[in-house]
């Protein structure tokens, strides 16, 4: 293995993947509410985009310089999003978390950082963070604790935290999912984006978004556009490229463009590449011209309606809470608005069931997170039913 993810999933080897569909060594076959992590928001191996990319390598993949390409992805990121400016493309997630870090805190001339519990920005040693003993801190054996020395860990959904918070640090940058999906799949309470946007402004501390999974996901705008909160800056992955490894940060012009004068460095040799732009330009131009949206919509509530009465009818005490596009599924019944309320859920047991579902060919992550793709459509509705009907039969029994 080749990520620490995936140390807690299933153990199958997969042959190949189509659609909504993953096909192992053994013969298996999986409707598949995993999706990579997340990126294949169009489905595996969506046949537009994978051809655009190798029709665009034919040419070469790295050049060293510029290209059409990647202005053409640009333009279409920002125009898609509506209010950036300007963007930068790199491979991973933590990678754009990375930049815009350094972005804001060459911007403000400040270095701490107020981040939230439970929410992910990456693996490195300044953002990896992990509860224990009721405390938060380094998760990882070998990580250097003193890196996480400028990061203010506060509770989410608290605008006084915050508030409190920004009086008593110079705070170069608030940092947050909008949607707290890798975790629970939580909303944030009516006007508390809005309450952050303007301690921010007040307090003349950027406000970034890590967009790498709401991003595109949700709309075209994706977090911020869903509840009308613009950040400085935005990170995006996952859904912005057809399951191609790319992610971006994009914001204003007055931040970005301090890596273009080189005062900030932003570098990699992969950034923008031939296979990177022609991915995000053909997926930006799909979602574009055949929004998924709104059947997207349809299923994922679909799905969580019919999860719901299965269990019900099994008697097994499911929470399915979220929205169509990423629901959270774990057994309990709780008011959770953060990380510490999550924990009142049996989060454990669903682990257990969790790899029930995937004995019984429906692949979904431990952590209770379902994501819906464009390719689920009423075949896989019926499947996946059908298949988790028959896996709680068994889970009862057991």
């Amino acid at each position: 293995m080749h990520s620490n993810v995936r140390l807690s999933g299933s153990r199958d080897f997969i042959r190949c993947a189509r659609g909504a569909w993953l096909y192992s060594v053994d013969g298996h076959d999986y409707v598949d509410y995993l999706l990579g992590q997340g990126p294949n928001f169009l489905g595996h191996a969506p046949q537009p985009i994978v051809d655009a990319v190798f029709a665009a390598c034919r040419d070469g993949i790295i050049f060293g310089g510029q290209h059409e390409l990647e202005v053409r992805a640009a333009e279409l990121v920002c125009d898609a999003v509506g209010w950036p400016d300007m963007i930068r493309f790199s491979m991973t997630g933590t990678e754009a978390v990375q930049a815009a870090l350094r972005l804001a805190r060459a911007a403000t001339g400040r270095t701490k950082i107020i981040r939230f519990e439970g929410h992910y920005h990456g693996w490195l040693d300044n953002v990896l963070i992990s509860q224990r003993d009721g405390k938060w801190g380094a998760a990882s054996a070998g990580q250097l604790t003193s890196h996480l020395d400028d990061s203010v860990i506060l509770p989410w959904n608290d605008a006084t935290a915050v508030a409190e918070a920004l009086e008593r640090h110079e705070i170069a940058a608030v940092i947050m999912e909008p949607i707290m999906i890798n975790a629970g799949v939580i909303e944030p309470l009516p006007g508390y984006l809005d309450a952050i946007r303007e301690l921010t402004r007040q307090h003349s501390s950027v406000l970034i978004f890590d967009e790498v999974i709401s991003g595109f996901r949700l709309g075209l705008g994706g977090g911020a556009a869903r509840y009308g909160v613009t950040p400085d800056l935005v990170t995006y992955g996952k859904a912005i490229a057809g399951g191609f490894p790319v992610a971006a940060l994009a914001g204003n012009a007055e931040l970005m463009s301090r890596f273009g004068t080189g005062e900030v460095n932003h570098a990699g040799t992969f950034n923008s590449s031939v296979m990177a732009t022609a991915a995000v330009t053909a997926t930006l131009t799909s979602l574009l011209e055949d929004p998924p949206y709104d059947r997207i919509t349809q299923h994922g509530n679909a799905l969580m309606a019919g999860l719901r009465e299965i269990s019900a009818a099994h008697n097994v005490p499911l929470r399915i809470v979220g929205l169509p596009q990423a629901f959270h599924v774990a057994f309990g019944d709780a008011d959770v608005t953060d990380y510490r309320s999550l924990q009142q859920l049996d989060l454990a047991r669903y682990e257990q069931l969790s790899r029930v579902l995937v004995e019984h060919g429906i692949w979904v992550a431990g952590r209770g997170v379902w994501y819906v793709s464009a390719s689920h459509g009423e075949r896989e509705l019926e499947v996946a039913l059908t298949r988790f009907d028959k896996a709680l039969t068994d889970w009862v029994a057991r």
